[in-house]
């Protein structure tokens, strides 16, 4: 190691500073040829000898500043001609830069800049290590004591001097030069990505911090760099892309459109400082996407009608990139969801005339449904705004089309009529997990049908149906879908078709009970007879007393009587009301030529009972009949009327059923291929009436539940106006259907009469609870 006689003496300035020259042109100018420690420690410790002179030694020999007032005075007057003659050396060296730098434009400049600023640094933050005790002590405290804004430690000395010295003059060429660099690169040609950053990463560099040297911005860069760049991009695209738009179609436009934007988010991870994206992308979004915004959306309708996924899917992802981008797109997709939907049920109203089939009707409102939800969660990312508009469209065609055009409430009871024929017992049933994925089908139309009061009342009945003539097809299913509707409606809009189930499962416990009883005892019912029995709750069943008498057949009579007594024994205070029109029965045959061992007739109890009188006779009139089963014509008619039509009984020529006189003869040649025949079969004209009849009760039930509505509404707020009077019912009813204006008004009229409500005195369209 040199010893300390190499140095220059440590009280003279000139003589030291002679000495650091020498060292400093060797580290600007030489630093590749190599700074060996040697001289790297020499150098150090003439700075360090010429500042600290005359401080008195620390314990470690080390001459030490800080130990009194005196010596840390000392010390911050020297150095300060060390840190002068520094900075004027610098000046000259960068002058020697910059004017070599004039030689050179374009890209020759950027890679002369970029070597030069390369060098100056490296050799900067050796010089800075050098100069390390006027850091530490001297510059320390002109920052501190004096807060002078000129001085600044070592390095960041030097970056000011290049900003101040060579930066100032040649950044307009050197990013001129850039920005044509980056416009080749955007034309196809390949460039030197690394030459870009390397400019970039001087200009971050030199945003320094005048309150702290130790800290940094980016105003250097944003001033010079971003913004220029930015406003020449904006130029760049804003010609590129009226022109390729004006001469290619829209699909081809979003094509372009979306790889400059991916290619100018690249170039921000490639090249440019990660704060750029903020400005960069939002002004390629605007000149890319928003001035072209109308020219996309007069194209959206097209695409949607030629279905095409990945042109809608690209439109999408560039126009959500602009403020109310999409709102255009939604109300379009609104109106063509709602045209596709009501044109779909237009083909089939065509096509089936009044009767529709309840299947080829929702799985209509289903295809138009599935077609646009798919393209909903692919092509517009299952987006909250196209959700919205999907479910509007929906609820317009599924509430009003050709077909509701009859009747408002066609759809909920369509879609109960699809729903009994599935968990209906048939070889069409679908398999397990196929109709369990259906009856998900089938809640996504009822999530969209506004009647839901109509829905359950034509459920309720159909599922009474399936229970009391033991035709569902599974008890798993019809429980799935009474859970799936309790989620959608809650625990009261399926509390009734549970109980009904729970009454199911009660009535099979009382006949295993009945039944146990009958073998037991002693006595004998009836040897030919198999009874079995359901008990309903009359509160939650949808079922009506019988409209006519009927006298139960003699071979019933005693088991009828031994049932009621043991009910009785059972419940007592609880009364059966036998509901006959809804019983169905089994007769076997002893009586044909054509089978020896006879046919079984499946029947109602209305048929059983006029089929019962012919063990005793074989023909007999219409009055006849009507006598010994107390029926009514309206009864009566249609139970014979099946019977002569399956050719069972005979009417003698030119005869109708129930022509007075009329007389009706046991066919003892009837024939049949199947051995178990149903003829407990509804007319379709029963039908109708029992549908007119449902719709009647849906709307007395309306009446009661706007009537509760208004009643529990005025007991809360105590006075209200008429307006807010009907929003509030509105609000409180829509999710089981949809009252309309005058039927509220008719309820308040109702309850004003009934004095639940009365009105203010002196205003009109006031009223108020009365207690």
């Amino acid at each position: 190691m040199t010893s300390m006689g190499n140095l220059p003496p440590a009280d003279s300035f000139k003589a030291t500073w002679d000495f650091l020259e020498q060292g400093l042109d060797q580290i600007m100018n030489r630093l590749e040829e190599g700074l060996d420690f040697t001289r790297y420690t020499v150098l150090y410790s003439a700075v360090h000898n010429y500042c600290a002179r005359g401080s008195p030694t620390s314990s470690h020999g080390v001459p030490d500043p800080l130990s009194n007032p005196h010596s840390r005075r000392a010390a911050q007057l020297i150095g300060g001609d060390l840190y002068t003659s520094l900075s004027q050396y610098l000046e000259v060296h960068l002058q020697k830069i910059k004017t070599e730098s004039e030689r050179y434009m374009d890209e020759a400049l950027l890679q002369y800049y970029t070597k030069q600023w390369e060098r100056y640094t490296t050799a900067a933050r050796v010089v800075n290590n050098i100069f390390m005790y006027i850091n530490r002590y001297w510059v320390r405290r002109q920052i501190d004591e004096d807060r002078k804004s000129d001085v600044y430690d070592v390095f960041t000395l030097a970056l000011v001097s290049w900003k101040k010295n060579m930066f100032e003059y040649v950044h307009h060429n050197v990013i001129g030069a850039v920005l044509k660099l980056i416009q080749r690169q955007r034309s196809g040609e390949t460039i030197e990505n690394g030459l870009i950053k390397s400019i970039v990463d001087s200009f971050v560099s030199l945003g320094l911090d005048s309150s702290d040297s130790t800290k940094s911005n980016l105003d250097v860069y944003r001033e010079y760099f971003e913004t220029p760049f930015v406003q020449a991009t904006e130029v760049y695209y804003k010609t590129e892309s009226e022109k390729f738009i004006s001469e290619n179609s829209v699909p081809d436009y979003m094509k372009k459109a979306e790889a400059r934007l991916l290619e100018e988010e690249t170039r921000v991870s490639l090249y440019l400082h990660e704060s750029t994206n903020k400005t960069l992308v939002p002004t390629c979004e605007r000149v890319l996407v928003k001035n072209n915004s109308e020219v996309m959306w007069e194209g959206f309708k097209s695409l949607l009608a030629l279905d095409k996924q990945d042109d809608l899917r690209r439109m999408y992802s560039l126009l959500a990139r602009i403020p109310d981008g999409l709102d255009p797109l939604r109300k379009s997709f609104e109106a063509h969801v709602k045209k596709a939907g009501l044109s779909a049920i237009e083909r089939i109203a065509q096509q089936e005339g009044e009767v529709v089939d309840p299947k080829t009707y929702v799985d209509a409102l289903l295809d138009t449904h599935r077609k646009y939800n798919d393209l909903v969660q692919n092509a517009f990312s299952g987006e909250a705004g196209f959700v919205a508009s999907l479910d509007k469209a929906c609820g317009e065609f599924v509430n009003r089309n050709q077909i509701c055009k009859t009747s408002s409430s066609k759809s909920p009871e369509l879609l109960a009529r699809f729903c009994d024929s599935l968990l209906k017992k048939s070889a069409k049933n679908p398999e397990e997990n196929e109709l369990e994925d259906v009856l998900n089908s089938i809640m996504t139309v009822f999530k969209y049908v506004e009647d839901k009061d109509v829905f359950q009342k034509f459920y309720t009945k159909s599922l009474a149906k399936r229970l009391v003539n033991g035709t569902s097809a599974s008890d798993d299913a019809e429980g799935s879908m009474i859970t799936k509707l309790k989620e959608a409606c809650g625990f009261e809009y399926t509390s009734k078709l549970q109980r009904m189930l729970t009454d199911m499962s009660l009535s099979k416990e009382l006949n295993d009970h009945f039944k146990e009883l009958v073998q037991q005892s002693s006595q004998t019912t009836s040897s030919n007879v198999d009874f079995t029995i359901l008990v309903l709750g009359a509160g939650s069943w949808p079922l009506s007393a019988p409209s006519t008498d009927f006298n139960i057949p003699e071979d019933l009579v005693k088991v009828y009587d031994r049932f009621q007594k043991f009910y009785q024994n059972k419940h007592s205070g609880r009364k059966l009301n036998w509901l006959f029109q809804l019983s169905k029965a089994e007769l076997k045959t002893s009586y044909l030529k054509a089978s020896k061992a006879g046919y079984a007739f499946q029947v109602s109890a209305y048929q059983m009972g006029i089929l019962l009188q012919y063990n005793t006779a074989t023909s007999y009139t219409y009055q006849d009949l009507q006598k010994s089963t107390a029926l009514t014509p309206e009864a009566l008619h249609p139970a014979l009327s099946i019977l002569v039509k399956a050719k069972v009984l005979l009417l003698s020529d030119g005869e109708k059923v129930g022509d007075d006189g009329s007389r009706y003869s046991l066919n003892f040649d009837f024939k049949s291929k199947k051995v178990r025949i149903n003829l407990n079969m509804q007319m379709r004209t029963e039908q109708k009436v029992e549908a007119d009849e449902t719709h009647k009760t849906i709307e007395e039930d309306r009446k009661y539940l706007i009537q509760a509505a208004i009643v529990r509404i005025m007991k809360t707020r105590k006075v209200m106006k008429h307006s807010a009077l009907i929003d509030e019912v509105l609000t409180q009813l829509q999710s089981r259907f949809k009252p309309r204006i005058p039927d509220i008004k008719k309820c308040i009229d109702i309850l004003l009469e009934k004095e639940f409500i009365e009105r203010v005195e002196g205003q009109k369209d006031m009223y108020s609870y009365v207690a």
